[in-house]
């Protein structure tokens, strides 16, 4: 997986994931104008680096309350974790050093948000299920 956000993880399985999941996440971000984003802080936990993005944190929080039995990430950042980008994960502390060293030099990045993308866990790896455009039309396929 490349570094991206997770607005909920984990999320519904895909062997559960319905059609009304699905146009729950298309109608969120069809709530949400695309956004300009300034990440400026890298954050770290054991094996974990990422970059904060909290101009994303109104989605995040929208979708942890569509979806409030959802604990994410287990608990292990706290009930409300930051909006971040995930730059590496399950690093060991040599490498996720290098990564947080490498990872602030970029900084401050500015770039843009216009989609979410509904990606699931399969047998087979990652599998993107939908696109949806921020501030889009809330389309049933996308």
């Amino acid at each position: 997986m490349p570094a991206h956000v997770s607005l909920l993880y984990p999320f519904v399985p895909e062997s559960a994931l319905t059609g009304q999941d699905e146009r729950g996440v298309r109608s969120l971000a069809a709530s949400f104008p695309a956004a300009d984003l300034l990440m400026e802080e890298v954050v770290t936990a054991s094996g974990f680096v990422g970059v904060t993005v909290p101009q994303l944190q109104p989605v995040v929080d929208a979708f942890r309350a569509r979806w409030p039995g959802l604990r994410p990430y287990g608990g292990r950042f706290g009930e409300r974790p930051a909006a971040h980008v995930t730059v590496a994960m399950g690093a060991d502390d040599p490498t996720a050093a290098r990564v947080r060293a490498a990872a602030g030099r970029l900084l401050p990045l500015r770039t843009r948000a216009a989609a979410l993308q509904l990606v699931a866990l399969t047998e087979e790896g990652w599998r993107s299920r939908l696109t949806a455009p921020l501030g889009g039309p809330v389309s049933p396929r996308s």
